[in-house]
């Protein structure tokens, strides 16, 4: 019988001598935080299994822009090659419903999760990693929680939808009303991922595309619509999720990813976030795999690792969310954004 405390030994083939055992782990969710968890322990020895609820490949609501990670994070992640095929992006632009508000520098990389969680999978299983689909855990001691934000009342509704045959001004296109914003990303092959984030309200039987470009008028961005409309949009993509909020989550003791917090996403960084919060819970994971923290220790030390790294760019990006969706504080915003007086790149670092 193992006792708390007492590592399990095992003898080497090769040497002969004694080395620790380490624990296997348990994640639940299979999006990009769970996966380059997987990932990294696995690579590291630890035998992982990973529950994800649905199957691969499938469609995200999610921006698809990754900007703010660092070569590093990858690296230390293994998964610098899944992005290999990524769309480097550069320029970006910022509208209202009036017209073009500012132009600025936002360097990121375009890719579907359709593309990149299928690259995450394969990358995890190529290590030896147990994959479960169509498969629902409940929390547990023992369990990293990467399966998504908690479902609670919002005011929020999450579009989105692929496109061919859309030309942008932009490798980046965002869009603001106080009803919502959008944005515009290049993705692989052509395509152009239209993500937005809604005040939700009775879509009155619209379905697909056809409630994507409602919810657009709905908040008076018209032209945009227009442009849509004029495109090839891939209704297989269409997916929409509702029942969240931003900011700070409640979930189980040792949480990554969404299901530990979840930055607006008109910020660009919430892709970013998922693989910096694995990188926040890889050396705990790894100390409680080799018995030298407990899974209580474990959590604790990946939490507050997490709170140091995205508590400015959490915080800032609540404030500037709020300021988005006043209409007031909207109409001061556009003005200062037409006269040239706010700071987008400055803004930019803060919440990233």
């Amino acid at each position: 019988m193992e006792h708390q405390g007492i590592i399990p030994l095992a003898r080497s083939v090769e040497t002969g001598n004694l080395a620790p055992l380490k624990k296997p782990i348990t994640i639940a969710g299979g999006g990009l935080a769970g996966l380059s968890l997987g990932i990294a322990l696995q690579s590291r020895g630890v035998a992982v299994t990973l529950h994800e609820a649905s199957a691969y490949p499938r469609h995200r609501v999610c921006g698809e822009f990754i900007s703010g990670v660092g070569r590093e994070t990858l690296a230390t992640l293994g998964i610098a090659d899944c992005l290999d095929d990524a769309t480097h992006l550069q320029s970006a632009s910022w509208s209202d419903s009036a017209g073009r508000l500012a132009e600025m520098q936002a360097p990121g990389r375009g890719i579907s999760r359709w593309k990149l969680d299928d690259h995450l999978q394969r990358q995890f299983l190529s290590l030896g990693g147990t994959l479960v689909t169509n498969s629902r855990i409940a929390p547990d001691s023992g369990i990293i929680w990467a399966a998504g934000r908690p479902r609670q009342p919002s005011p929020w509704l999450g579009l989105k939808c692929h496109a061919r045959n859309l030309p942008l001004t932009h490798d980046l296109e965002m869009f603001t009303s106080p009803g919502g914003y959008i944005g515009l990303a290049k993705i692989e092959d052509g395509m152009v991922n239209i993500c937005g984030l809604f005040k939700a309200r009775p879509a009155r039987g619209a379905k697909g595309s056809a409630l994507l470009l409602t919810m657009l008028r709905e908040a008076s961005l018209h032209a945009l619509a227009d442009r849509l409309e004029a495109a090839d949009l891939d209704e297989s993509s269409f997916c929409g999720v509702a029942g969240f909020q931003t900011g700070l989550q409640t979930g189980p003791t040792f949480s990554i990813g969404d299901a530990a917090s979840m930055i607006p996403p008109f910020t660009g960084n919430g892709m970013s976030m998922a693989f910096e919060s694995a990188e926040c819970a890889l050396q705990p994971a790894l100390d409680y795999a080799a018995g030298c923290k407990s899974w209580l220790e474990a959590a604790e030390a990946s939490t507050a690792s997490q709170d140091s790294r995205f508590k400015r760019r959490l915080t800032t990006a609540a404030i500037l969310h709020q300021l988005l969706m006043n209409r007031a504080a909207l109409r001061i915003t556009r003005t200062l954004a037409r006269r040239k007086m706010l700071p987008f790149q400055t803004l930019l670092h803060l919440v990233r």
